[in-house]
Order: C-alpha cells, then sequence, then structure tokens
C-alpha cells in the first residue's frame, strides 16, 4: 500500500511539473523565493496592529514568529529523519522532470508548505472575527507551494504534509495566544 502512494505520488509529480511553461519560469522561481514575500509579511503585521491595537499586536506578532520558528524547527527535524530524496536529486526522473532549482537538503515534507500554512492559518485565525477577507490571505501558501512543484524540488505529499502540519501547529499556538490575550485588558 505505501509503495503505491509513493508511485502515484511521484507520478502526480512527474505530471504536474510537466505542465511547466518555459515562458512563465522567471515568474514561479520569483515567486518561491521567501523574500518575495515580504510585502505581504509587512501588510500582515499592520493588519495585526490595526485590529489588536499597539499591546496585543505585539503579542500576536511575537506568537506569529514562535509559530514559524518552531514550524520551521519541526520541520527540519522531520526532512533529516526520514531523508527522502528531493525529486531533483533523484537521478531516474532527471530526464523525465523540469528542474529550475537544485537544493540538496531532503523534501519530507515541505518547509515551503509548513511555514507559508503556519504563518497564515495563525494571522487568518487572529484576524477573521474582524474581516472575512483575511482568508484571501490563503492564496499566497498555495502559490507559495505550487511553485515548488514548477520548480521540480517537492513532491505532492511533501507539500500536503507540510501544510498540514504547519496548520496544525499554527492552531496550538493560536489556543495558547487566545489563553494568554484573555488575560490582558482592553
Amino acid at each position: 500500500m505505501l509503495q503505491t502512494l509513493k508511485e502515484w505520488d511521484r507520478e502526480l509529480f512527474i505530471w504536474l511539473n510537466s505542465l511547466g511553461i518555459e515562458r512563465f519560469d522567471g515568474f514561479w522561481v520569483f515567486v518561491t523565493q521567501i523574500e518575495t514575500w515580504l510585502p505581504l509579511f509587512i501588510f500582515f503585521f499592520g493588519i495585526i496592529f490595526y485590529y489588536q491595537g499597539f499591546k496585543k499586536g505585539l503579542l500576536v506578532i511575537l506568537f506569529t514568529i514562535i509559530t514559524f520558528v518552531v514550524t520551521i524547527t519541526f520541520t527540519n527535524l522531520v526532512k533529516d529523519y526520514v531523508a527522502r530524496l528531493r525529486p531533483n536529486n533523484v537521478e531516474e526522473l532527471s530526464t523525465l522532470i523540469r528542474i529550475l532549482q537544485k537544493p540538496t537538503n531532503y523534501s519530507f515534507f515541505s518547509g515551503h508548505a509548513s511555514s507559508s500554512f503556519a504563518v497564515t492559518t495563525f494571522v487568518v485565525l487572529t484576524i477573521r472575527k474582524y474581516s472575512k477577507w483575511i482568508f484571501l490571505a490563503y492564496l499566497w501558501p498555495f502559490i507559495f507551494i505550487m511553485s515548488r512543484i514548477y520548480v521540480g524540488v517537492h513532491y505532492p505529499s511533501d507539500l500536503f504534509v507540510g501544510a498540514l502540519v504547519g496548520t496544525i501547529i499554527a492552531i496550538v499556538f493560536y489556543y495558547i495566544l487566545k489563553k494568554i490575550i484573555k488575560k490582558i485588558p482592553n
């Protein structure tokens, strides 16, 4: 059963990666870089301060950063433990896929997926009662993680598990924050 799932994952990756169009390569390489999204993080921090005020806003931002750090640390521990080669480092795939980046660390599970879903979920949970538009923030992690298949460095299961783990970590830290924030006077 596990072997069948791995095979489906591999075949889905090859198919999705093959949908890439050369004239869009520059866009996807740009999108996959974390630095590209710095204005979005500044926007997130701005809306946190706007809706939460300064004192609670600082606490929310601190917890956002803690959520991010815990997520990345856990992701890297799992990557080193599982030691799954990235598709771009699998020799049999080299002639079947488009490779636009060549990281050499492991692929399971995606740090791009876990961290982007952790930050987005945390921000959405803290802002959702003030603005339903905040759910549009999920466009970022979806575009961000799809770029990882496009550039040839992650299997779909890497992204799915990373998104799931990041979301769970964000929910846990959100509920810890909620307990703390209740004790802060308005």
